[in-house]
């Protein structure tokens, strides 16, 4: 299969401290990857590293669909395709989503007068269960963190990314929420063809997604890398063989 992600001996550091220590993975187009691991493991740097995020130094190489993109700022990353939902997205008073997605589409060529932009996001709200109204409120203010979310994935089903990390997309999420959004990231992947990276704690988020390849981060340190039987594995037995 075409790979369309490779880490090559990647470390990421913050604030002088190392992070992510010299690991290196692919991942191949069309996959659904589980990226798990304890707490502190480093699971959302890998996320935040690969978006772009500059408060992340990094060595090594970040090849996208061929092409090393380590130098590349975050909003080039994101016209390529890559879109990041982090734990805590950003709030943005004064800035509805609605505007954010138009300015969004129209930094990658799509310029849409604002009742086309409305149409996509109500048609994107009626497979969410959502008020359209929801995408009119400033960008994540007063949101609770299950509403924040469900405005993440809002955003994913506008701008159809071809490469999706997801860390704790399911947070704040109750057991319906879960389900819908499962679901519906399921069936953007069988109509796009999309990549999906999940790091997660609940593994209810993966139940409708068809899960290839599980990569387990401990200390920072790559400890293993398996199929859908090692996910079974970790849901069964937890971290425990990867404890020092």
């Amino acid at each position: 299969m075409e790979k369309i992600l490779e880490l090559v001996n990647f470390s990421a550091s913050a604030d002088k401290h190392e992070i992510i220590s010299d690991i290196s993975f692919s991942i191949n187009k069309g996959e659904t990857v589980a990226l798990l691991g304890p707490n502190g493991a480093g699971k959302s740097t890998i996320a935040a590293a690969i978006s772009g995020n500059p408060n992340y130094k990094t060595k090594g190489q970040i090849i996208y669909d061929g092409k090393d993109i380590s130098k590349l700022s975050a909003d080039k990353r994101a016209k390529l395709g890559i879109f990041c939902s982090m734990q805590n997205p950003t709030e943005i008073p004064g800035i509805s989503t609605v505007e954010m997605l138009r300015i969004a589409l129209e930094a990658r060529g799509q310029k849409l007068a604002l009742p086309a932009v409305k149409v996509l996001i109500s048609e994107a709200c009626e497979k969410l269960k959502l008020s359209p109204f929801f995408a009119k409120r400033e960008l994540n203010v007063g949101l609770s963190g299950g509403e924040k979310k469900y405005n993440e994935m809002l955003q994913l089903l506008i701008l159809k990314p071809d490469f999706i990390i997801l860390d704790e997309l399911d947070s704040g999420l109750d057991v319906d929420a879960s389900d819908t959004i499962s679901r519906e990231l399921a069936n953007y992947q069988k109509e796009s063809g999309a990549t999906i990276l999940v790091i997660t704690h609940n593994f209810r988020i993966l139940d409708k997604l068809k899960v290839n390849k599980t990569i387990i981060l401990n200390h920072g340190r790559l400890a293993e890398i398996g199929d859908k039987k090692l996910l079974q594995k970790i849901q069964e037995k937890g971290f425990c063989n990867y404890e020092n």
